[in-house]
């Protein structure tokens, strides 16, 4: 994921430790941590000091797939980055969904 690698090293620990949450809690994963967006698109909140970084995922079955991250700047997520997720997700679903 190309905002992982561009990440701080003290900011992609706690993304680390956020992802690992996600991945043992599920979709139980609670706010503050993660809150559904639209649909089936949720986002993982990882916010260090003055940086608000967000991570939009779904679930397909058991599978969580990461559509993509960004560096959250206005206090709403952008309707057009909940878009972007919809359009990856619809992708993803039509190349791995039996």
């Amino acid at each position: 994921m190309d905002l992982l690698g561009k990440m701080p090293e003290k900011h992609e620990a706690k993304a680390a430790k956020f992802f690992a949450l996600l991945r043992d809690k599920g979709p139980n994963l609670p706010r503050p941590y993660a809150d559904v967006l639209r649909g089936k698109i949720r986002e993982l909140v990882v916010d260090f000091q003055h940086h608000g970084y967000r991570f939009l995922y779904f679930f397909s079955g058991r599978t969580i797939v990461i559509t993509h991250g960004f560096l959250k700047k206005t206090p709403r997520t952008p309707p057009a980055e909940i878009d972007r997720a919809e359009r990856y997700m619809s992708d993803w679903l039509g190349r791995n969904e039996l």
